[in-house]
C-alpha cells in the first residue's frame, strides 16, 4: 500500500462508512483512500521511520477492515482509524526500545497561565535564516527527541490538526491529559529549537 493525495473539499464519510460495514469492500478502498496519506504522515511522525510507518498504514487499515462491525459511530470514522493507527505506532516504538527521550518532570500548570520553564524569546524569524530543507530537518531532529506520548499528543493536535477533545478519544485519554502532554511537548520544543538557533548563532521567532 502506498499513500496516494486525496483532495476533497467536503468529505463525507459516513455513507462510505454504512456502506462498507454493509460489505461493499469498494466503499473500504475509498475510505482508504482518502485516509491513507494522513495516516502515513501520523505514524511518520510518531516512528520517524519511513519503514515503520508503512507497516503502521498496512496494519491499520487491515484491523480497521478486519473489526469494522466493532465501529459503532459514536465518534468519526477517521477518530477511530487514528486510535487503531497510533496503537500500532506505539507498538513499533516498544518493539525499537531506542526512542530518544526528553525528562519533563517538573509541575507545568496545564491551564497554560503558568509556566515553570524560562523560555528564551525568539526575536528573528529563522525561516529567512535557513532554507526549507534546514529547517526541515531542525523541526524533525527536534520531534525525535520528545517522548512518545508527547510526540504523539503534538503530533495529533498540532500538526494533522485534531481537537483537544478528538485526540484524547483517539488517545483514549483525558482532555486535561491531552492539554498537559501537548504544553510539555510545546516548552520541550521550544527549548530545543532555542538552543539549536543559538548554537547556529541566530535568534529565533516566537513559536508556540
Amino acid at each position: 500500500m502506498t499513500p496516494t493525495s486525496v483532495t476533497s473539499a467536503a468529505f463525507d464519510e459516513a455513507p462510505l462508512v454504512a456502506r462498507a460495514k454493509a460489505g461493499d469492500s469498494a466503499a473500504f478502498s475509498e475510505l482508504v483512500s482518502h485516509y491513507e496519506r494522513k495516516i502515513f504522515r501520523l505514524a511518520k511522525n510518531i516512528t520517524r521511520h519511513d519503514e515503520d510507518a508503512e507497516d503502521v498504514l498496512q496494519e491499520a487499515f487491515i484491523k480497521a477492515y478486519e473489526h469494522l462491525d466493532r465501529f459503532e459511530g459514536n465518534s468519526k470514522f477517521y477518530t477511530w482509524l487514528v486510535r487503531i493507527a497510533v496503537n500500532e505506532a506505539l507498538m513499533k516504538l516498544r518493539k525499537r526500545k531506542t526512542d530518544k527521550t526528553v525528562s519533563l518532570d517538573e509541575p507545568l500548570d496545564a491551564g497554560e497561565d503558568l509556566m515553570q520553564r524560562e523560555i528564551a524569546v525568539w526575536d528573528d524569524n529563522p525561516e529567512q535564516q535557513y532554507s526549507g530543507e534546514e529547517m526541515k530537518k531542525i523541526l524533525e531532529d527536534a520531534l525525535d527527541t520528545l517522548k512518545p506520548d508527547f510526540r504523539t499528543v503534538f503530533t495529533l493536535r498540532d500538526i494533522e490538526e485534531l481537537s483537544t477533545e478528538e485526540t484524547a478519544d483517539a488517545l483514549g485519554i483525558s482532555v486535561a491529559a491531552v492539554k498537559s502532554r501537548l504544553l510539555r511537548a510545546r516548552l520541550a520544543l521550544r527549548e530545543k529549537l532555542t538552543r539549536q538557533f543559538k548554537r547556529k548563532g541566530g535568534n529565533a521567532f516566537d513559536f508556540m
